[in-house]
């Protein structure tokens, strides 16, 4: 990932990713990127009307969305995972941001553990807005501990099966690795970061002074969800971004 994409029906750049999201976007100049989160998880087709709702009214085209973040009922298999996907990116295509093989849109979906949704929903979405002030923003999408675009995640998993401290700090430095990389193509690093997300259901606190803290993760805190990430076997996963103008709407 070492270079960036315009999409400028959407007047924001992205890290190319595998084809259900990118992994990164940054708003062009004279713009901001904004996150809107539903106080509750709304189901993926009322949340895609919600979304188009509020994107339009904002006298934005609905090429400004820009990125989301899914809750889903339990962590999928491999196929469970792409026929999801191939469901989602299908109301992409009709915004006109999805071409059938580029995929402008950053994305994190992960499961809560307890009191999860009954379907797959909207917990947060971004979208640009035009801010001739604007201070840069950007938001990296998730990324659990294994590469994408490999097939499969399974055959690729970091310490798989491994939930020990050391199987965890190596899962989470492989991680925050992944997270430093996408920012760095778009531009940015961790002091540019106003907020970070953690998504795990296992103990951090070994590691967390070391492999976070010091590693400069958390100027603005972090955001520990008890989640899990989206495919079976996956263990760690994280998000983050820089975005300036944040609410929340009723779910």
């Amino acid at each position: 990932m070492s270079s960036t994409k315009a999409f400028a029906a959407g007047n924001y750049r992205f890290v190319p990713g595998v084809f259900q999201y990118s992994a990164g976007v940054a708003a062009d100049a004279g713009y901001r990127i904004e996150r809107v989160r539903f106080q509750r998880p709304v189901p993926l087709a009322q949340g895609f009307e919600r979304i188009a709702a509020i994107i339009t009214a904002a006298g934005r085209p609905l090429t400004a969305f820009c990125a989301c973040e899914l809750r889903s009922p339990a962590p999928f298999d491999e196929a469970g995972f792409e026929a999801f996907n191939r469901v989602y990116v299908g109301t992409l295509q009709q915004w006109g941001l999805f071409d059938g093989a580029t995929n402008p849109v950053a994305r994190s979906n992960v499961c809560p553990e307890i009191a999860p949704p009954p379907e797959p929903a909207f917990h947060a979405f971004c979208y640009t807005v035009a801010d001739a002030a604007a201070a840069p923003s950007f938001a990296v999408a998730g990324s659990g501990e294994a590469p994408e675009g490999r097939g499969n995640y399974s055959d690729h998993i970091i310490a798989r099966n491994d939930t020990s401290a050391t199987g965890l700090r190596t899962k989470a430095r492989w991680v925050l690795g992944e997270m430093e990389r996408r920012m760095a193509a778009l531009g940015f690093g961790w002091q540019d970061c106003t907020a970070a997300q953690l998504y795990t259901v296992h103990d951090i606190h070994p590691f967390i002074a070391e492999e976070l803290v010091r590693r400069g993760v958390m100027p603005a805190g972090l955001t520990w969800h008890f989640n899990r990430p989206p495919v079976q076997d996956l263990d760690y996963e994280m998000d983050c971004r820089a975005v300036h103008v944040e609410r929340i709407v009723a779910g």
